[in-house]
Order: structure tokens, then sequence, then C-alpha cells
């Protein structure tokens, strides 16, 4: 992998971003949007938005960046681009971390974004320092935008693209342990929720919100995350196809 041409598919990324105010506007605002009406939806209650808000405060980024990022990459193969780069001095590694790098880089924004509106308006409290709470927040949208680079490679259309969430993002959601205690679930659904990334996000979110202190179990947890980031990426690699058949 080249530095130099990882740093210049990120630069590419971002300013195609840039350009597409759309997307982007769905990237940033959407999170905060979602945990407003959350918000709005407990009717002001400090007690019910302190329970479910720093969960969501994960999920939202990593859902929305996971759409965004599985289509973006398979309109680059659809449209033939992603074929004519790699014709140049470009591995795909360097394309897929290129790409981890730009949208991470828009993750630190969105979570930028979303902890100040949740924190500084919507008065959310919580017992751990409050950029523990951002720093989750973009790992989880980093491995959200992974998840989309990696499945984006069994995708032929957009439309298939979108079809990836309920197999493998709505699960997650589930068995994560924001509505039932992963502890509680039945035989086979908790070692099912040991196995999946956003688990340990919401792991995370809830001991920022018990404890003041980063204990070991918030760090390893963070670990874990970076762990399914780079197998992510390191899949991804491997599947990826130039172009859609």
């Amino acid at each position: 992998m080249s530095l130099s041409v990882t740093l210049a598919i990120a630069r590419r990324a971002l300013t195609q971003l840039r350009r597409d105010h759309r997307t982007l506007a769905l990237m940033l605002m959407v999170p905060c949007l979602l945990l407003s009406l959350l918000w709005w939806m407990f009717d002001r209650d400090e007690l019910d938005f302190g329970r479910f808000g720093p969960p969501l405060l994960a999920m939202f980024p990593f859902i929305v960046m996971f759409l965004v990022t599985s289509v973006a990459t398979l309109r680059e193969r659809a449209s033939g681009t992603l074929e004519r780069l790699l014709s140049m001095p470009m591995r795909k590694l360097d394309f897929l971390v290129g790409y981890s790098l730009a949208f991470g880089a828009v993750a630190l924004v969105q979570a930028l974004l979303a902890v100040g509106l949740t924190v500084g308006l919507l008065g959310l409290e919580i017992a751990g320092p409050i950029w523990a709470l951002a720093v989750v927040a973009v790992i989880d949208a980093v491995l959200g935008a992974a998840l989309g680079l990696f499945v984006s490679a069994f995708a032929e259309t957009e439309f298939q693209a979108v079809q990836f969430m309920p197999a493998l993002v709505l699960p997650q959601v589930l068995l994560c342990g924001l509505f039932v205690p992963r502890r509680s679930l039945p035989d086979g659904l908790d070692l099912a929720s040991d196995l999946l990334p956003l688990s340990y996000a919401v792991d995370a979110m809830q001991k920022l919100q018990t404890s003041a202190d980063l204990s070991s179990g918030f760090w390893t947890d963070l670990a874990v995350i970076l762990g399914f980031v780079i197998g992510a990426i390191a899949l991804g690699a491997a599947t990826l196809s130039r172009r859609t058949a």
C-alpha cells in the first residue's frame, strides 16, 4: 500500500462529497435530526433520553455511513471509475483505506455535531467524559463505512446495496443490548450478540453512562470495534471487483 496514493484517493473522495450537497447533508444532518426526534418523542424526559441517547448516538451514524458508503462505492464500480483507477499504480487496499479516511473525516464532523447537539442543546448527561462519547461515535461511524465498503463488493445495483441493510444492520440493532440486556437474551442469541460489532459500541456508550472513569472494559470495546474495522477493510480488499457484471 502506498501512503501517497491512499491520501490522493482520500482527497478525491472528499472532493466528490463536497460537490454532492445532498449526500453531505444526509451524512451530517440525519443523525442530529433523529436524535432531536428521539428527545421530542420522550417529551423531554431526561431519564429516558439519558438511557437511549448515548447508544443511539453510536447507532445512527453507523447506519447512515453504512448506507452512503455502500452505495457510493458501488457507483464507482458501475461507472467504470474503479476499473480506470485500478489500471493505474494503485491497489484495492489503497482505494478502500483512502475511502475509509475520507469518510472518517466526515464522521468526525458528524460526531462533533451530534455530540454538541445532544450535550449542549438537548441536555444529555453522562457520567463519563464527553470527548469519549465523541470518540465512540466517530469509531462507530467509521465501522459503518468499512462495512459498507465490504458489502458493496457483493451488490450489482444500488438497490441490492440497500438490501444489505436489513440483512446486516437490523440484526445488530436488535441484538446490541439496546432493547434487551445482552446477558438476558435467549441461548444462542447472546452468542450471536457477542459476534456483532455494534454490540461493543453500545456497551462502550453504556459504560460512559454509568461510570466517570474509563475502565479497561471501555478500551477493550473500542479495540474490538477497531478490529472489526480493520477486518472489514481487509476482506473488502480481497473481494472487491473492478466493476459490476
